[in-house]
């Protein structure tokens, strides 16, 4: 069997950047644990997107625990990004991808937001301060994405005595962010796992 192409597809990218979040301090200087770029799955999806013929990149910013935008700026200048290229962030990286677009004159292939992280509460210093361009969606040809969850909290009862357990149900939602920029209500899908 032909690996490569059997996974290769007709994509429009020839390249990917996935960019991590942002650790907390100890989880960073932990030896023991994965660098941002080679931690929970974004190693998977370098694989697959590589052997689907995709050069994919998965650089590390400089002390992501505590984020500069102008140092990610800097260091993000250095990748190739142009209109076949798909951009991944996930968490501070999704912000920042925000952040670079709003402010720059660029146009990408596709943007996928994972759980962004935009801090609202002033966590980052002035990491997130900006405003969303309203034309964002003009700048990534085949559009942006953005895939988040959310836990819907239910508490059951058992019926043994001094037994009770609280069980989380999934949920997971896609905004589109063209519509997000551009009017008050954005249109969101909710899509409740059946499965349990």
């Amino acid at each position: 069997m032909d690996i490569e192409n059997h996974y290769r597809n007709d994509t429009p990218f020839t390249r990917a950047i996935i960019l991590h979040g942002r650790p907390d301090y100890d989880e960073y200087y932990n030896i023991q644990g994965d660098s941002p770029s080679n931690s929970h799955w974004l190693p998977w999806l370098q694989q697959q997107l590589l052997i689907r013929g995709i050069l994919t990149q998965t650089p590390e910013m400089l002390h992501p625990y505590e984020p500069r935008y102008e140092v990610w700026r800097q260091e993000f200048t250095h990748l190739p990004v142009d209109e076949q290229t798909l951009l991944v962030g996930h968490s501070c990286g999704g912000g920042f991808l925000l952040r670079w677009l709003s402010e720059g004159n660029y146009r990408v292939g596709r943007v996928v937001l994972v759980a962004p992280w935009l801090d609202v509460e002033g966590e980052a210093g002035d990491f997130f301060h900006f405003a969303l361009d309203r034309q964002i969606d003009r700048k990534a040809v085949h559009g942006i994405d953005v895939l988040y969850s959310t836990l819907l909290m239910t508490t059951h009862t058992c019926k043994a005595p001094r037994q009770s357990s609280t069980v989380s149900y999934p949920s997971y939602a896609t905004i589109n962010l063209s519509t997000m920029a551009t009017s008050p209500s954005a249109r969101c899908r909710h899509e409740r796992s059946q499965s349990w």
